[in-house]
């Protein structure tokens, strides 16, 4: 794996209009591995003064029509090409995106590669089948195009980074635009391999540009230049308002996704053993790492003590470890700082009152990585801080309730409103918490599965916007009325 890891793994640059290139200052950054804390890669690191290269390249390639006026199915089938180059570089890809973000090994090569190449392919063969409106009336016929918007500004998270990429960058692409993206500076790597699959697969120079580089200045210049027509954000909600506020002063249009403290709760008939399995998934897959996690866990009273002590079980079960072996379920943490911090949340909630079930602490027989044990907090009140913030990590706090309107009572007690979960075998009570609790998204009797087509998006702090089949297209696209006097 060693051989592997060193073919693989090279110094990143920006790639702007089709190739790759050394930032203006020619300062870099390193990325490094989460689960050695060792140096992976040197990376170009872009200031203001590459970003506005790079949005007026986009711009200039944008109003030369090559892409954003080239036919939908052309656009469409160089949109497959890239999916298909994906696949066939899963192991290459899987690699990079385990190494760069700690996360086994498995999931990269079973769920977030071969989901960022269905991105591709499900908005390129879905742009082909864009509705347009027609009507008439009297002596008018009206009709409707959606035209690309322009620069496309995608700030992307480190803890899905390829995956994330390609569901913003697909459907931006898809709809005629231009794009310019910048990966987080902890995990930037897979993300800058994108640049490669899209020249192999015959995508213009000056379409899809990647820079690497810090928030502040290169994510600023990103949502407030004047020539930038839509801005894409996956982040926590603060840095969320701040490009909101960028955003504002150039009036340009912005689809935000941002922190979440989901609700998972659990009802006296629920199917214990699935809820559990489903449970332990909702809050340690990726390590926590998920805006989506099942972070709060609302357990009705009558079940209360046996689902925790079948939950805790199960939680021992899990192999906690070198992100590259099969065997792991849960990798390393994105960095020290984040692991400090997670370490933080847990030391808090103890002092807050909160009782520990298990984990609680740092795991130093994995040598320098930044590996937290998979942790259970226990009678939880919802107004501790704990119960209140988002950790992004792998910390479940557990929360009793006596009925029905009290569960719903403490989920949408929140600022939050990303997502939920509910375990019934009540058909009537599920559909009814669903439509009472207060988020973007709710599943009843499973967890993160997701269809390409529905709108995804929060409420409240957890974001603006959805995107998400036409919703994506409705973004990425400017709505045009022509009306024609017969």
């Amino acid at each position: 794996m060693n051989g592997t890891k060193q073919r693989v793994i090279k110094d990143a640059k920006l790639f702007i209009n089709g190739e790759y290139t050394d930032s203006f200052s020619g300062e870099t950054f390193d990325t490094i591995d989460p689960s050695t804390n060792q140096k992976l890669a040197s990376v170009a690191k872009a200031n203001e003064e590459d970003a506005r290269h790079a949005i007026e390249v986009a711009q200039k390639t944008f109003e030369s029509g090559i892409w954003s006026e080239m036919p939908v199915a052309e656009r469409s089938n160089i949109l497959c090409k890239m999916a298909d180059l994906v696949l066939e570089r899963v192991e290459e890809l899987a690699l990079i995106e385990t190494l760069d973000v700690g996360k086994p090994i498995k999931e990269s090569r079973g769920f977030d590669i071969p989901r960022a190449a269905a991105n591709l392919r499900f908005f390129a063969e879905m742009a082909n089948y864009i509705h347009h409106e027609h009507y008439d009336q009297a002596k008018y016929m009206s009709y409707s195009k959606y035209a690309p918007a322009g620069v496309t500004s995608l700030i992307i998270p480190w803890n899905l980074p390829f995956m994330q990429m390609t569901w913003k960058a697909s459907a931006a692409l898809a709809a005629g635009n231009t794009v310019v993206v910048k990966p987080a500076s902890y995990t930037p790597l897979s993300a800058v391999m994108l640049g490669e699959i899209a020249n192999d697969a015959g995508l213009p120079p000056g379409v899809l540009n990647i820079l690497t580089g810090p928030g502040g200045t290169v994510g600023t210049e990103m949502t407030r230049h004047p020539s930038v027509r839509r801005i894409s954000f996956v982040g926590d909600s603060t840095t969320g308002r701040t490009v909101m506020q960028n955003a504002a002063s150039q009036l340009i249009p912005v689809s935000l996704e941002l922190g979440g403290k989901s609700a998972n709760i659990v009802f006296e008939d629920a199917d214990i053993d699935e809820a559990v399995a489903g449970s332990i998934d909702a809050i340690f897959r990726n390590q926590g790492e998920i805006c989506l996690a099942g972070s709060r866990l609302l357990v009705q009273e009558s079940i209360y003590d046996l689902f925790i002590e079948r939950f805790v079980k199960a939680v021992r079960k899990i192999k906690v470890g070198n992100p590259l072996s099969e065997e792991t379920d849960m990798g390393a943490l994105v960095s020290k700082s984040h692991l400090e911090t997670v370490d933080q949340y847990v030391q808090h909630g103890l002092s807050e009152g909160a009782k520990l079930a298990i984990g609680g602490k740092k795991i130093v027989s994995h040598g320098e990585g930044n590996f937290y044990e998979p942790t259970v907090l226990y009678d939880v009140d919802n107004k501790m801080k704990v119960a209140q913030e988002e950790i992004f990590g792998p910390v479940l706090v557990v929360i009793p309730f006596k009925t029905e309107d009290e569960a719903v009572r403490i989920a949408n007690d929140s600022i939050y409103g990303l997502a939920g979960v509910v375990w019934t075998n009540d058909l009537r009570r599920a559909h009814r918490v669903a439509s009472r609790v207060h988020s973007g998204l709710l599943w009843i009797n499973c967890w993160y599965y997701r269809d390409l087509r529905t709108p995804f998006g929060g409420a409240k702090a957890s974001g603006i916007g959805r995107e998400g089949g036409r919703h994506s297209f409705e973004f990425y696209t400017e709505a045009k009325t022509i009306t024609l006097k017969l």
